[in-house]
Parts: structure tokens; sequence; C-alpha cells
């Protein structure tokens, strides 16, 4: 019932345009990696034209516990779904009561008044990208009136969490100071300074205020080797039967997730996500003295750069039929570019 229900909600949500193009989490045909790209090859944009440009990234304090159900149904009223439908929601959410057992000992039981699976965003700006509980906006601040606008647009969303009950974690809100020139401007969020930072994780992508994708491969390759270090001390078996699949399912999606956006530009970033893999190979019995091309062979592997060729040209397969056409007409006139990675135009 519940499935049914959402169904039907979100194609009215598709249909009254409800959500705005900048709205990636639980929308079909979108991810983690849509959502990158989208935002990240504005902002190569902008730096690749000179432009001092500052990302903000901001963080909702326990927004799926913190909507109050009443303003919930408000907005699915306002938004112009049915009167069933909004009362049954309604019904669904109200007197619902909550207690706490720790060791044996319970609380009273305690009415739920707020609590939500999304939250919905009104948008600031066209560079803005909503998720779960973020959202992340950027825009030009190499003039006074560019950086008195992020203030304002600051300013506004500090009023509209304060008017949903809604609050920010202030400690996670930071702003990332990217392109030549920048005057690195402090911002406030309500009473309190927004802290600046050299690099952002932005839904697992590492992000530094050079746009250098170097870090994030290091990362990457970090991860990966320490599952691969738990495969090691783990597991007796070195038969391919075993290691394969767990290098496949472990190991290798940290070294692919979102690739498309930060894809290796240098020879040795290349290098060190290729040696990881070698490694693994290696590992399995009676391959260890064969070379690496033929103990990919053998196991039926690619290397991770034909992978990424691979992987590259679905993505822009997937982003020319995307849901919209104006992510068709976007791709189409050349503003996103999918195969050297986004933020390797920069």
């Amino acid at each position: 019932m519940e499935q049914i229900l959402l169904e039907t909600k979100l194609r009215h949500m598709e249909n009254k345009e409800v959500t705005g193009d900048s709205q990636h989490g639980f929308t079909k045909g979108k991810s983690c990696l849509t959502n990158l790209v989208a935002f990240y090859d504005g902002v190569t944009a902008l730096v690749d034209k000179g432009r001092a440009t500052d990302i903000i990234y901001l963080d909702l304090c326990k927004a799926f516990d913190a909507v109050p159900h009443d303003i919930l149904v408000s907005k699915l009223e306002r938004h112009g779904f049915d009167g069933w439908t909004t009362r049954w929601r309604r019904n669904w959410l109200d007197d619902r009561t909550q207690r706490v057992v720790v060791n044996g000992s319970m609380s009273k039981w305690r009415t739920v008044t707020s609590g939500i699976p999304q939250v919905s965003w009104d948008r600031v700006h066209p560079q803005q990208v909503c998720r779960q509980h973020q959202a992340v906006w950027c825009g030009v601040v190499d003039t006074l009136e560019g950086r008195d606008a992020t203030q304002r647009d600051l300013h506004r969303l500090e009023r509209w969490a304060h008017v949903n009950c809604m609050k920010f974690n202030k400690a996670k809100c930071k702003v990332l100071h990217v392109g030549q020139h920048n005057p690195k401007h402090d911002y406030r969020l309500g009473e309190e300074w927004i802290e600046s930072s050299p690099e952002e994780e932005d839904l697992g992508v590492l992000i530094d205020e050079k746009l250098n994708m170097s870090r994030q491969c290091a990362l990457a390759a970090q991860k990966a080797n320490r599952v691969l270090g738990c495969i090691k001390r783990g597991v007796t078996s070195r038969s391919k039967e075993v290691i394969l699949p767990l290098y496949s399912a472990l190991m290798r999606p940290h070294l692919e997730c979102c690739v498309q956006l930060w894809g290796p530009q240098y020879r040795r970033d290349m290098e060190l996500l290729e040696r990881v893999q070698r490694k693994a190979t290696k590992l399995i019995r009676g391959l260890e003295h064969l070379s690496c091309e033929d103990r990919l062979r053998e196991l039926g592997l690619f290397s991770l750069e034909k992978r990424r060729l691979w992987g590259d040209l679905i993505a822009a397969f997937q982003y020319l039929k995307g849901p919209t056409g104006k992510m068709r007409r976007d791709c189409l006139s050349g503003s996103v570019v999918i195969g050297q990675g986004v933020m390797g135009l920069s």
C-alpha cells in the first residue's frame, strides 16, 4: 500500500513540478553521480572563466526527525495533493507514540509530533543542489554585489529553517573558496560564522579548493587498500572463486564510485589506482608469477582505465537520454563533459 501511494505521490510531484531540477535525492533517473556532475559542471565553468566562486555546504540537524507533522501535511495540501491522500497521511501520522527501553528500564510513552522520510527544500539559487538533508550552494563572489547576494541567500535559508522548525548543524556547515584571486569572504548563518575549509567531502568525493582530484584518487586507493588488508588477514583461502568476488564487491566500488566526476587526470594517479587492482589479483593462488596483463586476461578483467572509459560511455548515454528535455539540451550544447572527469576541466 505504501509503495502504491509513493508512486502516485511521485507522479503528482513530477507532473506538477513540485520539486526543481536541483533535487536529486529520491528522484527517478538521478543519482549521486548526476548530482555531482550537474553541480560541479557549473562550478568548473565559472572557474574556467576566471571567476572567484564560493561553495557553501549546509547540513540540517536531525533532518529526518525534526519536521513537524502539521507542516508536512499543510505542504501536501498547498502542492495540490487530493484530500484523500492528505487525510490518509494525517491519519497515519496522528496519535503516534514511542518510548525508550534501556537494559529493561522503560521511559514513559511520549507523543511523536515530528519526523518524515524526506526533506523538501525551496529553491534559493540555480546552482543549489538538494540532497536528503543537505544543500550545496555556489555563486560568483569576485564582486561586492555577489558576496552580498550570497549572504542574503543564507539569511533566507536561516529564516526558512526557523519557519519550518528546523535547525542547521552549523558545526558541519562549511565554505570552500575556489578560483583565482578569491577574496575568501566570511559568511554568517544566523548569528554564527561559517567556517572556511580547504577541502570538503561531498557525497563521498573529496573536493579541494584547487579542484584537483589527486587527493581523491589517493583517498580511494587508501580505502581499497584497507579492505585488501582485511581480506588478507581474515580470509585464508586464496582461490579465484573466493578472492575475485571479494575484490569486485568490496574493493573495486571504492575505486569507481562517481569516478566519472573525479577520474584521474595525471598518469601517477592512474598508476596509483591500477596498483591496487594489481595487488588484489596477485593475491590469487596460481597467478602470483604472471604479469599483470596475463592475470587480468586469466580472470576476465579489464584495466581500471578501460573500465572508466566504459563507464564514461554509459554515463554519457544516460545523460543524453535523461529524464527531462533540459538535461538533453544541456548535454547536446556541450555544457557537460563526461569522459575526462568534470573536475579535470579546470
